[in-house]
């Protein structure tokens, strides 16, 4: 319904109101009931005076249970209104809450009626004393009410209609107001003209309007009083959102009588609101207020009471609430000087690092404002009239400012940050950049002030900031909140600012790397700039500006070493030698002619230091050789450096197999990652290059030999060079895998390398010593020495190479049975390598699920052995050997990784065959062994019955039956309670039956003489009575075989094999003994077993 259609009803509404009040009054009130989604009906009795006493006892709201109704009775003079309804009412969702368009459809329509209603009234019979009266009697009622429907409904109502009579008193008041100018104006008049009659007239109207205001007043303040002072603390926060919404609203139009501290203090109070909604809507109030500065001295006292409290609402949990809060404080800080103190701005400036870039980036409007706008333009300059050097001089300033600041604050890791979070308001400053290059090419001997080193390395860092920002937007990682889509005005700003980035900086940068060539850390920010030039600019053709641009690069990179430096300059010629570029072809020349004379200084230093099989230098030739093979690997990171045959130049420096005649670790370390990126260069690039088989043959021998120098290496005395080795032969492996796979049969491509099994197991050896074994003496012995920084960094660094050894398997470099050795380390390690392991287990098991279900059972036992021995040992505890309950837990997370029991209902079934020929097989008994050796492995194997199906469940028994039918088992002899115990998870197949249960059950059923199972105590603890005294040691974990053609075999005779129930087999036990006899199913699909 429109806003006229809504007129044009409430008109018709009026019109029948004057002929018959009572029932167009009646039809009012029952629409306002409807609107609640009240259902019910309403009645009314005359009521002939408000004070009877015997009528107001007949005030009630009840329910009758019986009839399933509810009423509430209440007073609406001249009228006691009835109201029935069903009692499920309240429990229905309403119209005010309903989602969706409709809801909020309703709740626009609905306040826009009261309004209009209002509106339409103000001239007539609102003043009447009959309306009005109801009309509030009925909301107050309502509003009252314990059924929610009716109190949210009838209180969005209630405080609707004083904002509409909030909105007559205005207009009231103007009305007074004209009168009294008119009557002014009367008074000023000769007497010739004046008029007595005039003057009474106007006399009487003002009189008339002072007092339908004072009714208006009188009707909000019992409006106020009857509805807001009960409801603004309601239960429902919907309520409470509406009431200090409309107050804040009264505040702002009618301050005359609402903007006073007996109103304000509710405001206070509801920020400690617990619903961030209504916190919120507080925050919004009052940025109303504080944005007038009409307002302001009546908020004084309320400033000074509730400052901490806003002040501490931008560290609210609810990002909006934080956001308004500061958007206030900014308000604050621009009408009122006095407000917040110095150490104020100091808590609210440090958001600009926040991690919500809203928040961010309204505290940097707060920074702009308060540090950098506040400056004045300068007034030393030479001459009074140039204009341009005072601009300038007042860019010195504001930059002098920002500097101060971010010196002070001492978070000298996030310019990145305060750039984004003074971006919106400061970005013309943080895109003058004539005016940063301005300032950093400033002479010191100039008459202006000028900038310290250190300011101008943290303004460098500024303008490169600003640059990342004016070239790929505000998305910054750790930092949310920002526009991830970029409308097409945007994209055009971007696009302009590049434009003018590149046409500026192409020039000056070459002034700027000249100036601060002797300073590494300021040359390694401005290689930055570079990869953010745009090709398309027309001053992209300035040859001499690009020829000047190289030219200094290459004397930056000639004298530098350090690896900040470096790999800067290697991303710059990285960039500029891209096809697309103008500057492409003076650029790849000058990269050739630079590493070419790296090549030919190293070559010759090398011929100078290798003589036969030894290496022989001096310090200071050392140090050259350690410059020249850094900066070669800094751009063989990042550039084909195939030509100049990097691998036989450097390969010799591995073959020196004596450390004490080879090179010195710094010069391996270095030598080791140039042949890796050599070797992933060649690989990558094989489909262009391997254009014969004799090519692709010397790829696979330089691939051999770089695999067998650097297994050579992980033998080093320095760890440095054993890991750089380690993670070498990783990385070529994978990338070799890599490219066989995506070949094209059609071509020749990369030849198949299989690395030598020693190889494989010093990198396994090497994860197993490093990893997982040896950094638990690595971290205890150094746990006063290292601080938490170091020790991150060497947890990320051991985490690289897991991960590395883990894309070894996951890319069928090596088998998936070696992950075995990495599997058994899952919970022992599971806080700082378990996402790792985890991840590799489900990638395993992707590519091949059986296979990785044998991995898991090899793993745990492996596990299980090597306790076993430890205990026949009885010697020191080995740090690889894990106790009985810890490979326990590992079996039960293993167990949980198989979900799906339907998808892994052959793995299921394998890990248990598996486990069931580990323990029987090849076991023969004795006298003197009665059990066999690993019996207590079936209590491991008993984890992964409750992944089994219930058919699989009995053919897994079947299995075991004839594992022991030719044993004879004495059930109460201790040492078969493991077999019991995996029995019983066996049988257990009812739901929620388990284990303990069962075998609790079936023991004090047939043996009463013995504990119950559930309270023998015997997992967990490395304990000689898990294993019999006499048991033998074994030397290795029998693995079956995993031939294609015993799969086969084992397809034609295994149950397992298909889903299908086992033949039903009848278990009787004469004695103690257990026979197994097939007898007919009973048809209910259970396995029977009696002792």
């Amino acid at each position: 319904m429109g806003r006229s259609a809504m007129q044009a009803v409430i008109d018709d509404w009026i019109e029948a109101y004057g002929s018959d009040r009572d029932s167009s009054l009646l039809d009012l009130i029952s629409f306002f009931i409807q609107c609640s989604g009240c259902k019910g009906v309403v009645t009314a009795e005359m009521c002939q005076s408000k004070e009877d006493s015997e009528v107001m006892s007949k005030m009630v709201e009840e329910l009758d249970e019986t009839a399933g109704l509810q009423y509430k009775k209440f007073l609406a003079f001249p009228w006691i209104l009835t109201v029935t309804w069903p009692m499920d009412t309240d429990s229905v969702e309403y119209p005010l809450v309903q989602s969706g368009p409709y809801g909020r459809w309703f709740h626009s329509e609905f306040c826009d009626f009261v309004s209009v209603l209002v509106a339409q009234c103000q001239h007539g019979i609102i003043f009447d004393g009959y309306l009005m009266n109801t009309l509030i009697s009925l909301l107050t009622e309502l509003s009252n009410s314990c059924v929610r429907a009716f109190r949210h409904t009838c209180t969005l109502a209630a405080v609707k209609l004083l904002s509409s009579l909030v909105g007559v008193a205005l207009s009231l008041s103007a009305g007074i107001e004209n009168s009294q100018k008119l009557y002014e104006v009367q008074k000023t008049k000769t007497m010739r003209q004046k008029s007595a009659q005039q003057l009474e007239k106007v006399q009487r109207k003002i009189a008339e309007l002072q007092e339908n205001r004072a009714e208006i007043e009188s009707m909000m303040d019992i409006i106020f009083k009857g509805v807001f002072l009960k409801r603004y603390r309601d239960v429902l926060p919907e309520i409470r959102c509406v009431c200090m919404e409309e107050l804040g609203l009264w505040m702002k139009l009618y301050s005359s009588v609402f903007l006073s501290d007996s109103y304000l203090k509710y405001m206070g109070w509801m920020m400690h609101d617990k619903v961030p909604d209504v916190r919120l809507k507080c925050v919004l109030a009052l940025q109303g207020l504080y944005g007038d500065p009409l307002f302001l001295p009546k908020l004084d006292l309320f400033t000074s009471r509730f400052k901490d409290r806003i002040i501490s609402m931008t560290l609210d949990k609810d990002s909006e609430v934080a956001v308004q809060t500061m958007k206030l404080l900014v308000l604050i800080s621009k009408t009122s000087d006095d407000v917040l103190t110095p150490e104020d701005y100091k808590h609210l400036l440090q958001f600009v690092y926040s991690s919500q870039r809203p928040l961010a980036a309204t505290a940097g409007e707060l920074l702009f404002s308060r540090l950098l706008n506040a400056v004045a333009p300068a007034s030393d300059t030479q001459d009074g009239s140039n204009e341009d050097e005072a601009c300038k001089q007042q860019t010195f300033a504001r930059l002098k400012a920002l500097l101060h600041f971010y010196q002070e604050s001492e978070l000298h890791n996030h310019v990145v940050y305060l750039v984004d979070s003074l971006w919106d308001c400061g970005g013309a400053l943080l895109k003058d950049w004539p005016s940063f290059t301005s300032a950093l090419l400033q002479d010191s001997s100039s008459c202006s002030p000028g900038f310290t080193l250190a300011e101008q390395a943290v303004l460098v860092e500024i303008l490169v900031a600003s640059v990342r920002q004016a070239s790929e937007g505000p998305v910054l990682a750790g930092r949310s909140g920002a526009k991830k889509v970029m409308s097409a005005r945007d994209k055009k700003i971007q696009n302009d600012d590049c434009l003018k980035l590149t046409e500026h900086l192409l020039t000056v940068l070459p002034k700027l790397l000249s100036k601060f060539s002797s300073s590494s850390d300021i040359l390694a920010y401005l290689m930055r700039i570079p990869p953010y030039f745009l090709p398309e600019c027309l001053h992209a053709e300035n040859t001499q500006a690009v020829s000047s641009l190289l030219t200094e690069l290459e004397a930056v990179l000639d004298v530098h070493s350090g690896p900040a430096v470096l790999e800067g300059g290697a991303r710059v010629f990285l960039s500029l030698c891209r096809e697309e570029t103008a500057w492409c072809s003076p650029a790849r020349a000058a990269r050739d002619s630079l590493v070419q004379r790296w090549v030919d200084r190293l070559t010759a230093l090398l011929g100078e230091s290798l003589k036969g099989e030894s290496f022989s230098a001096d310090e200071e030739k050392i140090r050259e050789i350690l410059a020249m093979l850094k900066k070669l690997r800094a751009f063989n990171n990042c550039h084909d450096l195939s030509q100049w045959g990097l691998f036989d130049v450097l390969s010799p420096l591995l073959s020196v197999e004596s450390s004490l005649e080879g090179a010195p670790p710094e010069v391996l370390l270095e030598v080791l990652q140039c042949l890796s990126f050599s070797m992933m260069w060649s690989l990558s690039t094989s489909s262009q290059t391997l254009t014969c088989r004799e090519k692709a043959q010397a790829q696979r021998l330089q691939l051999r030999l770089f695999c067998e120098r650097s297994h050579h290496c992980l033998s080093h005395g320095d760890l440095s060079v054993r890991q750089q080795a380690f993670l070498g032969v990783c990385d070529v492996l994978t990338a070799h895998s890599y490219q066989l796979r995506v070949w094209d049969p059609t071509s020749f491509g990369p030849l198949l390398y299989t690395p030598s099994p020693k190889l494989q197991r010093a990198l396994l050896n090497f994860v197993c010593v490093h990893v997982f074994v040896g950094s638990d003496y690595d971290s205890q012995s150094r746990v006063s020495e290292n601080s938490q920084v170091e020790k991150l960094e060497d947890l990320h660094k051991w985490r690289n190479v897991l991960a590395a050894y883990c894309k070894l398997i996951i890319h069928g470099v090596l088998e998936m049975s070696m992950a075995a050795e990495v599997f058994m380390y899952y919970m022992k390690y599971y806080n700082d390598f378990g996402d790792i392991i985890k991840e590799t287990v489900y990638r395993t098991r992707q590519m091949d699920k059986i296979e990785s279900a044998r991995t898991l059972v090899l793993c745990l036992q492996q596990l299980f052995v090597r306790l076993k021995q430890e205990q026949e040992s009885g010697g020191r505890p080995h740090p690889g050997v894990q106790t009985f309950t810890s490979i326990k837990e590992l079996a039960r997370r293993f167990a949980l990784t198989f979900g799906d029991l339907v998808k892994f209902r052959e793995c299921v079934v394998l890990v248990h065959r598996n486990g069931i020929e580990f323990v029987f097989q090849d076991f023969t008994q004795t006298p003197d062994s009665s059990t066999p050796l690993y019996l207590s492995y079936l209590t491991i194997l008993s984890e992964f019955s409750s992944k089994l199906l219930r058919p699989d469940k009995k053919a897994v028994f079947s299995y075991l039956q004839k594992h022991t039918a030719e044993h004879i088992i004495d059930l109460r002899e201790e040492c078969w309670q493991p077999l019991i115990y995996y029995r019983a998870s066996l049988l257990a197949v009812a739901e929620g039956e388990d284990a303990i249960s069962y075998v609790s059950s079936d023991r004090k059923a047939n043996l009463p003489n013995r504990l119950p199972f559930s309270k023998q105590k015997w997992e967990g603890r490395k304990s000689p009575s898990l294993f019999s005294p006499g048991e033998s040691k074994v030397s290795k974990v029998h693995k079956p075989s995993c031939s294609p053609s015993h799969q086969e075999k084992a397809a034609d005779t295994d149950p397992f094999s298909v889903p299908l129930d086992p033949p039903p087999k009848r278990l009787h036990a004469e004695g103690s003994v257990i026979c197994v006899t097939k007898e007919p199913d009973d048809g209910d699909g259970t396995v029977e077993v009696e002792l």
